[in-house]
């Protein structure tokens, strides 16, 4: 026995220091640029004028980290819960965590069956009756009890790496699967913050008309007195009666917006649309953040959870390739068992009663019809696939980047030109108006002014909204700090997983 526990212990210790036949896998070389733009790349935007919250030049830091709870930064109570209650409730989150768990448990399974010998126990008792015909005699038949019991191990000796690959698979399954978690951990927290910003500007816009409404209202009744007095004539009744009709008008496909998006944030907060109240939000409650990261190139392919991803998919087709090298080599396996076997209880243990056996199976592949190396080439094949998606995945992120980069500045210019815009179509409306009312200008006049007054509020409101969303857009094109939330341990609302 000290022999077979010797040749036992010698026989694991070389499968497990053996080599691995199949390439090791390397991490992909960082990007060959240092930039996301093919211009010089913006340090900062343009000083704005307006509003005090959403008026600020926005400035990039390299050097600036992302907060795993980045949405803070708008300073809104209100997306701050929301976002809160998102990760707290959303199915998608909970099925992400899920599948996690799923993969490190049958990552802990293979291990469990390939990197360790196996131990089974079987126990029986029998009564037999035999006959001796078979063995050529006529004796009288024999009838007795039979008692055993046995230990069978076996052990599959990794010689060449199959079992370490395959591992090194399930290992890769893991990480793919937690970066997917982070995936929808930023996608969800992105979601309801767009969401949020997309329902405040919606509520905006909706007061805006409303405004209007009620000033075209007032200046109908100045026209129907005027009228009345013989000032104008029907036609600009009439006329401005279509102006305030067209603008009522305006008001249903807003509120159709509003209730979609506000259903569209019951869904992203785990709750039904019959539970999902509109938020009291608009854009005036939220701050424009004045100092924005932007992380280096090299940086970002670590930092985002796509890409991660990506690049845990390769690293399990690497490991296939690993596996299907594998397979063209003889596969090696250790059994042994050890036992009694008795026909009476009281000897059951007995020395003379006692059995085993060890033995040492070698399989070598000899013909499959090209099976094998098929096989393998299917593998390496989907290794190539695999690069080519990385690829696409880091080339699209860089674009993500790249685009957020100009949304910013372009968002910065345009509210610029659209408060102006505003601020000299407001002052144009109401000096309108009065000169109206003096009599020094005619209707069609203040139906332009008002109309103008109009396009131009909707577009500062939307302008305004933009800065934020797309000041969203960059922080999750850059990762959005999950790397900083405990997203395995514990779930996101901070309680034990």
């Amino acid at each position: 026995m000290k022999i077979l526990r010797t040749l036992l212990v010698s026989l694991c210790c070389f499968g497990i220091s053996s080599c691995a036949v199949g390439p090791d896998f390397h991490a992909p070389a960082t990007p060959p640029t240092n930039q996301y733009t093919q211009t010089k790349q913006p340090t900062k935007t343009m000083a704005t004028t307006g509003a005090k919250n959403a008026a600020n030049a926005q400035q990039f830091n390299l050097q600036q980290d992302i907060p795993a709870n980045w949405w803070v930064i708008f300073h809104s109570k209100q997306i701050n819960q929301l976002v809160e209650q998102g990760l707290k409730n959303s199915p998608n989150l909970k099925a992400a965590k899920a599948t996690l768990s799923q993969a490190q448990a049958s990552l802990q399974a293979q291990i469990g069956e390939l990197l360790f010998p196996s131990v089974d126990f079987a126990g029986d008792a029998k009564r037999l009756r035999t006959s001796t015909i078979s063995f050529g005699e006529e004796d009288e038949n024999s009838i007795f009890n039979l008692y055993g019991t046995t230990f069978n191990v076996s052990y599959n000796l990794d010689v060449f790496g199959k079992s370490r690959r395959t591992i090194e698979g399930y290992q890769a399954e893991v990480d793919y699967e937690q970066y997917e978690l982070a995936g929808s951990y930023l996608s969800l927290s992105t979601n309801i913050v767009t969401t949020s910003i997309a329902i405040a500007s919606l509520q905006d816009q909706i007061s805006a008309t409303k405004q209007l409404i009620r000033a075209q209202t007032n200046t109908l009744s100045i026209t129907k007195k005027q009228y009345r007095l013989g000032g104008i004539s029907k036609e600009d009744v009439l006329l401005q009666e279509t102006t305030l009709a067209q603008t009522q008008a305006s008001l249903p496909p807003l509120k159709k917006a509003l209730a979609e998006t506000t259903h569209s944030l019951a869904v992203l907060t785990g709750k039904y649309t019959s539970q999902q109240s509109i938020p009291r939000i608009t854009l005036a409650q939220f701050n424009l953040p004045k100092n924005l990261p932007l992380s280096l190139p090299s940086k970002l392919v670590q930092q985002r959870p796509d890409i991660k991803a990506s690049e845990a998919l390769l690293h399990q087709a690497n490991a296939a390739v690993g596996v299907a090298t594998a397979d063209l080599f003889p596969q090696f396996t250790i059994t042994g068992d050890f036992g009694y076997l008795a026909q009476q209880t009281k000897d059951f243990f007995s020395h003379a009663n006692n059995v085993w056996n060890i033995g040492l199976g070698l399989t070598q592949p000899v013909f499959h019809g090209g099976a094998l190396l098929s096989e393998r080439q299917a593998v390496m094949d989907a290794y190539k696939t695999s690069v080519a998606h990385y690829q696409e995945t880091v080339l699209e992120a860089f674009e993500n980047v790249a685009n957020a980069l100009s949304a910013i500045q372009m968002d910065a210019i345009e509210y610029n030109r659209q408060f102006a815009a505003n601020q000299a179509a407001m002052q144009t409306m109401q000096l309108t108006e009065k000169q109206y009312r003096l009599g020094g200008v005619d209707y069609l006049t203040v139906l332009n002014a008002q109309e103008k007054y109009q396009e131009t509020k909707l577009a500062l409101i939307k302008a305004q909204a933009a800065r934020y969303s797309d000041t969203a857009a960059l922080y999750q094109a850059l990762g959005g700090g999950w790397w900083h939330a405990e997203l395995n341990t514990q779930n996101l609302n901070g309680e034990k997983s």
